[in-house]
């Protein structure tokens, strides 16, 4: 089956006024900022352990393991972040440090490649005894991910030799009669192998994460029964019973039809079931991933990108469950949408896919992030009351201002790679033709056997519709263009000076009739504010009404319109008003609308309940991106508001 191909990052530069207040981060402040976390050095944030766990495990330092079992997921991630980044923007002080810390993790690698320091510090004799909770898989597959970006941006194949022999024990481990069922607790391991046998060429990586998708579910459940192995350890002492849809191994994958479990586990798997589809040309596999995927943005995905919406287990729930004051929608999950949405259109070449990866990167994934890149959210809600977000209560989860790091981190560190990696969601090829799924403005360089062509954006987009496409062959060699229809694009045209250029429209994608060598053309389509609507089964957003952009959604806050936001009604029967400003966020579209609030006026602070029904005052409402909420101090935030009929 075919699969589009990512275009290197080497080849891709972004320059995007929208994207660059994130993007430029990344160098200068996001992983400096957690380079010091790592190394415990940020006052008054939660410490990481990290560098000082793989010291401890190489045996460079006394001490024993802190943190989670999952620690050494943060510095993976990080060094990971560095990889791509250095794709772009070189900095030989940086590629230093993160060389000394492979060479770390190679000092803490055990004799038969082994790596893991929770387990090498505490439980040697433990190692694999418990799947189901202990991490080691999912460890070992962000420090593949890590090894394999190190090396494609590099050429330094130290890291990936590192890890080789890791995957070595891997693949030799759990084919071995003992482990012949057994299956991560944490999904993960299996994108680090698909990942390291695409760049070694190296088949047998490739089967073990096929086996390990292939094993999940199957009776014998060896998640189910693992606890009767004499060595196991009880890890997560609070978390009981184990359910077996939690790690999404209630039933064989192939015949999965809804979203279950805990979210990031869940889409992590998605991302390896997609991925092997396309490499064993397996329908069965990539049939359960389109219905899985229709289950999550058909029924379980909030307006914003976000998913999984309960903070028990951090996990899908039921269909159409989606609160906004108390929803977890964990940044990483969005991240995984986000990937396993990217794979879906790879394979399928449907924009649908596009415009769900979209909406998670606008909104959720941002969201999770300050705009000066040290502080994060680890949970997403769509609704902030800061005052009943309590400790000890069915709210504790919700913070309402950014956090400067976790005890438990795999989010800040997964943002910085995601926003490093960004290149990799905008094209897409095969062979001379060219995807453009994301637009915003950049250049790239699609290198064809005859030699290569330049492709560059300009636009302002997400608050405008216009992109110019500039395209310069060296070698007047053409190429072929398809581009992205977004779902709410209001009429799509393509342009070549005063000439409009035939498009077909198939599945989400403009594709270009003939081929393109040097010239400039121009994409355009209205986006207007639109309110928008949950469907009836929605229980939460009954009787609201939010407001989109484009991809973006927007959302109020206390700062531009006061408190006691859930006694504000949208007037949807008077027009909305888009204007744009320099002064906020370094430059967004705000969005004026009017409204009613619910008046104080006659009650006093002694009276809780009386016969007064309520007096509706006229307000001005001012909207902003959902992706800028808590970027002016803390305060009171929602996305749906009630509206007057």
């Amino acid at each position: 089956m075919e699969k589009l191909e990512l275009l290197p990052l080497k080849d891709i530069r972004l320059d995007d006024s929208f994207w660059n207040k994130y993007t430029c981060l990344v160098t200068k402040e996001i992983i400096p900022y957690q380079w010091e976390t790592l190394n415990d050095r940020i006052p008054d944030a939660e410490p990481s352990h990290c560098i000082s766990n793989f010291q401890v495990a190489a045996g460079l330092k006394e001490g024993t393991f802190e943190g989670a079992v999952f620690q050494d997921t943060d510095v993976a991630k990080w060094l990971e972040a560095v990889a791509y980044s250095l794709s772009y923007e070189p900095d030989a002080a940086l590629e230093q440090t993160a060389d000394e810390v492979i060479e770390l993790i190679g000092k803490a690698q055990q004799p038969d490649g082994y790596i893991n320091t929770h387990f090498t510090i505490l439980a040697p004799e433990h190692r694999w005894a418990n799947l189901r909770e202990g991490h080691e898989l999912y460890t070992a597959g962000h420090l593949l991910e890590a090894a394999v970006a190190y090396y494609k941006v590099t050429g330094k194949d130290r890291f990936l030799n590192i890890m080789r022999r890791f995957a070595d024990l891997i693949c030799d481990v759990f084919h071995r009669e003992k482990y012949s069922r057994a299956v991560p607790g944490h999904q993960e391991v299996e994108i680090g192998l698909i990942k390291l046998a695409e760049v070694t060429g190296d088949r047998k990586y490739m089967d073990m994460a096929k086996d390990f998708i292939d094993r999940r579910g199957c009776e014998p459940n060896y998640l189910v029964t693992e606890h009767e192995n004499p060595l196991w350890i009880d890890i997560f002492k609070d978390v009981k019973p184990f359910l077996p849809a939690y790690s999404q191994c209630h039933k064989p994958v192939r015949e999965q039809d809804t979203a279950e479990g805990h979210s990031v586990r869940a889409t992590y798997m998605y991302c390896a079931m997609a991925d092997l589809a396309a490499a064993y040309d397996d329908k069965e596999l990539l049939d359960a991933c389109k219905r899985l995927w229709d289950n999550i943005v058909e029924k379980r995905m909030y307006i914003t990108g976000g998913i999984g919406s309960s903070g028990a287990y951090e996990r899908f729930t039921t269909d159409y469950d989606l609160p906004n004051d108390c929803n977890y929608s964990e940044s990483c999950a969005s991240i995984g949408l986000a990937l396993f949405s990217r794979r879906m259109a790879q394979i399928t070449k449907e924009g649908k896919y596009i415009d769900a990866m979209e909406r998670a990167l606008y909104n959720t994934v941002l969201a999770g992030i300050a705009m000066d890149g040290k502080s994060f959210f680890y949970v997403n809600p769509l609704e902030v009351w800061p005052d009943n977000c309590l400790e000890h209560t069915s709210m504790e989860h919700v913070k309402p201002i950014r956090q400067k790091w976790f005890g438990v981190a795999c989010c800040p560190p997964n943002i910085a790679r995601t926003l490093a990696s960004l290149g990799e969601y905008v094209y897409f090829r095969k062979g001379d033709s060219l995807w453009v799924n994301m637009y915003l403005s950049g250049e790239t360089v699609l290198q064809t056997e005859d030699g290569r062509t330049t492709v560059t954006q300009k636009t302002r987009f997400p608050f405008e519709g216009k992109i110019e496409l500039h395209i310069s062959s060296d070698t007047g060699h053409p190429i072929q263009l398809a581009l992205h229809v977004p779902a709410y694009a209001e009429g799509f045209t393509v342009t070549e000076g005063e000439k409009e250029i035939p498009v077909q429209i198939k599945d989400g994608y403009a594709y270009l009739t003939g081929g393109f060598t040097c010239t400039d053309l121009t994409v355009t389509f209205a986006m207007p504010a639109r309110i928008v609507y949950a469907n009836p089964n929605v229980r939460a957003d009954a009787g609201k009404a939010a407001i989109v952009k484009g991809p973006l959604v927007y959302c109020l806050e206390e700062a531009d319109n006061g408190n006691r936001l859930a006694g504000i009604y949208l007037d949807t029967a008077q027009p909305l008003e888009e204007s744009y400003t320099d002064s906020l966020f370094g430059g967004t579209c705000i969005i004026k609308a009017k409204g009613k609030k619910i008046s104080e006026t006659g009650w006093d602070g002694h009276t809780l309940y009386a016969q007064k029904p309520p007096v509706l005052e006229d307000t001005d409402l001012k909207f902003i991106p959902y992706c800028y909420w808590d970027n002016r101090g803390g305060g009171e935030m929602s996305v749906w508001v009630k509206h007057l009929t």
